[in-house]
């Protein structure tokens, strides 16, 4: 059955539903990843986004058990190349077809997707509209919906968690200020075997203190960083009271706790392939990053920060610390999932800080 995808510079493409036959809108982005499409589709950070993804064939190894990244996909809609229906795996469960009928999540394949990412890197961030099923365009109808649209509100409230609820382990206590977590993010932090809780970001500053934390990690998560309601000012609060390494949108807010300023990227950062250098240790790491906004640089002068990482494609700023206050972050996800485990021992260097740092939580 025809579906259409409708950009709001007029542009359409003609392709072939498959997933949840309901139209939708978003804000096109387009993943270099070759796989780890069943992580893409259900990382909280895509909340709001249609995915274009660059790999032309998408589907093969069907979806499976282990490789979610949240319960519920938040993601607008999935443009691919070429769909797989029968995909051959041992692991397969479902087709990915069928995971996305059931989450109401609506795809389309057969477009040029080579076409559609050149167009994305050459205009940035557009907003588009997937068509309903079978459904005719309606150009006017459609770029009216298009401009009226805005993705600007609060993502992060509609996916972190709403009660705080534990991980439990016998080593340091970690709380983790939910922004919007990946799966596996928990996973590297039981390696440690920590005593993990995973609060809601609307937790304050007290709430947190009280919980003794040895360390606490900023999540990853949606959306621009200036919208999450409160989190700059708890940060700030958090500030000197235990070690803290923030993620993605975590490092974004601990960059605006110390005065720093968040920009909107022309082009943003999704996939598993980035290369980033570390500065401290100048070693170069492939990278997981999925994120449309950056610290800018200009703004970290007389902050306190230092840049520890840095994009090689771009040159943006992708990690900073405050040694004094014992805080860390960057803007990949070292926990990965999907692509590759350079970074992984940033999870060392929590460890080694907690271990090492006289707060003990007070």
């Amino acid at each position: 059955m025809k579906r259409y995808l409708v950009l709001e510079d007029g542009t359409v493409f003609k392709g072939r539903a498959f997933g949840s036959p309901k139209a939708s809108i978003g804000e096109l982005v387009f993943t270099t990843g070759m796989t780890g499409y069943q992580e893409t589709i259900s990382n909280p950070s895509g909340f709001g986004q249609i995915v274009v993804m660059t790999y032309p064939l998408i589907g093969n190894y069907g979806i499976n058990r282990d490789d979610y990244e949240s319960v519920e996909p938040v993601i607008h809609g999935l443009v691919v190349r070429e769909y797989s229906d029968e995909p051959s795996n041992f692991r397969s469960m479902m087709t990915l077809g069928n995971l996305l009928e059931v989450k109401g999540i609506p795809g389309i394949e057969g477009i040029d997707t080579r076409k559609l990412t050149r167009l994305l890197r050459e205009k940035g961030t557009l907003r588009g509209k997937l068509t309903a099923a079978g459904e005719e365009v309606d150009m006017v109808k459609s770029l009216e919906t298009l401009e009226s649209y805005s993705s600007h509100t609060n993502c992060v409230a509609l996916v972190s968690t709403k009660k705080a609820y534990p991980s439990p382990g016998r080593g340091k206590r970690v709380v983790v200020i939910d922004y919007g977590l990946k799966h596996s993010l928990l996973r590297e932090l039981n390696k440690y075997d920590y005593d993990v809780i995973v609060v809601p970001f609307t937790t304050t500053k007290e709430e947190i203190m009280s919980l003794s934390p040895d360390g606490i990690l900023l999540s990853s998560g949606p959306g621009n960083p200036e919208d999450v309601e409160g989190a700059v000012v708890t940060i700030k609060q958090l500030l000197g009271k235990a070690p803290i390494f923030g993620i993605g949108l975590g490092h974004q807010l601990l960059a605006l706790a110390y005065g720093a300023k968040i920009i909107k990227m022309k082009i943003g950062h999704n996939g598993g392939n980035y290369p980033v250098k570390d500065l401290l240790t100048g070693r170069t790491e492939l990278t997981s990053q999925s994120h449309r906004y950056t610290v800018e640089e200009a703004s970290l002068e007389n902050t306190g920060l230092e840049i520890t990482h840095r994009a090689l494609n771009d040159g943006s700023v992708e990690g900073i610390r405050n040694v004094a206050d014992e805080t860390f972050s960057v803007q990949f996800h070292p926990e990965a999932s999907p692509g590759p485990e350079d970074a992984s021992h940033l999870f060392d260097r929590f460890a080694n800080l907690m271990n090492a740092s006289n707060r003990k939580g007070n």
